[in-house]
């Protein structure tokens, strides 16, 4: 296997489901020999920023990501089937081919100084991680959190980089008008899990220091427990939230692995690869939580499954939590000191 797709979670690129022509690798090149994906950067012309849903079971009505694909590589991310929209694929062109919303921060301030924009609070990253490595360059979600802090409109981050803790100066503004939160994944706490299925991501230590710094600095932290694995990462479900719950974490969710479309192939070879003696297992447990199948998008399932084993994934973490100790109470985030930037200026000139 070539050191560079070492580097990537997909280590295929699926036929696109929209696409009647499809390019397969020619077999008898060698993995040593074959070409590594390099990351690629193409500007996003989206002409709005905020997006809605009203789907029932994610508890939240607008979402902001700044950028389409994710260097991070997570070999189970469900939101890989969003590149063949593009005329991608869902491996490793959804890893390597990245489109940044340069005009994000822009949009996004036309939007929330809009007369019809409902004060309330946004999640940053529902789809792609907003602070995947390049952020460090482009810094397209801290101009956005700049443009949240200006509003005063709440926000509410999700992740699994350390690079999270670059902003907190802005978050600790924030956090005084309790317009912040921010939810740090943890899948596993054993370091060559986490780089096998997460090749790009801050390893589990680092992402514990994140926790650690922000929750320092006052600014509310979760952990989600995302996504469990069952038959690979089901059993560390205590130790996380324990680790997580000493770092100073307030609360904490979980969701099960969602395998949608074309990550099924993307998933099953990677267990291939990395995990041949556990694949038989890790699927079919997942199948028992999915009803005999890989993927259930029912509403009320598709997060949690269902069934027995469900139901001992719930136990052992409602479990974790109490033996966390976590504190008690939710984290509440507030827009009631909302302020219209543009009204002011307008007035000011007035």
């Amino acid at each position: 296997m070539d050191k560079e797709l070492h580097n990537r979670g997909a280590l295929v690129n699926p036929a696109n489901r929209f696409e009647k022509i499809s390019f397969a690798r020619d077999e008898e090149i060698s993995d040593e020999d074959y070409p590594s994906p390099k990351t690629e950067f193409y500007k996003d012309t989206s002409k709005s920023i905020i997006s809605y849903n009203d789907s029932p079971d994610l508890g939240f009505e607008t979402s902001l990501n700044p950028y389409r694909g994710c260097e991070h590589g997570c070999v189970y991310c469900y939101a890989r089937p969003t590149h063949e929209y593009f005329g991608l694929s869902s491996g490793q062109d959804f890893e390597s081919i990245i489109f940044v919303k340069t005009e994000a921060p822009a949009l996004l301030r036309k939007e929330l100084a809009h007369p019809k924009w409902k004060p309330q609070t946004v999640v940053v990253s529902g789809v792609t991680d907003c602070y995947q490595p390049f952020e460090r360059k482009f810094q397209i979600t801290r101009q956005c959190m700049e443009v949240f802090l200006d509003f005063r409109n709440p926000a509410a981050i999700i992740t699994k980089n350390r690079l999270v803790t670059r902003d907190i100066d802005l978050f600790k503004a924030m956090a005084e008008y309790h317009g912040i939160s921010v939810m740090v994944s943890m899948t596993s706490l054993d370091p060559h899990v986490a780089r096998k299925m997460e090749p790009r991501a801050s390893t589990p230590a680092n992402r514990l220091k994140a926790i650690e710094e922000l929750s320092r600095a006052g600014v509310p932290v979760i952990v989600n427990v995302a996504p469990i694995v069952p038959g690979l990462t089901d059993h560390e479900i205590p130790a996380i939230l324990k680790a997580a719950a000493l770092a100073g974490a307030r609360g904490a969710g979980y969701t099960v692995v969602r395998l949608p479309y074309a990550v099924k192939e993307i998933f099953d070879r990677w267990l291939s690869e990395y995990f041949p003696d556990r694949k038989d297992k890790v699927l079919n447990r997942i199948r028992e939580l999915r009803d005999g199948a890989l993927y259930d998008s029912g509403w009320g399932t598709r997060m949690k499954g269902s069934g027995l084993f469900a139901d001992h994934i719930r136990s052992m973490f409602h479990m974790g939590c109490k033996r966390a100790q976590f504190p008690e109470g939710r984290i509440h985030l507030s827009a009631a000191s909302f302020r219209n930037i543009q009204d002011k200026q307008i007035k000011l000139f007035d």
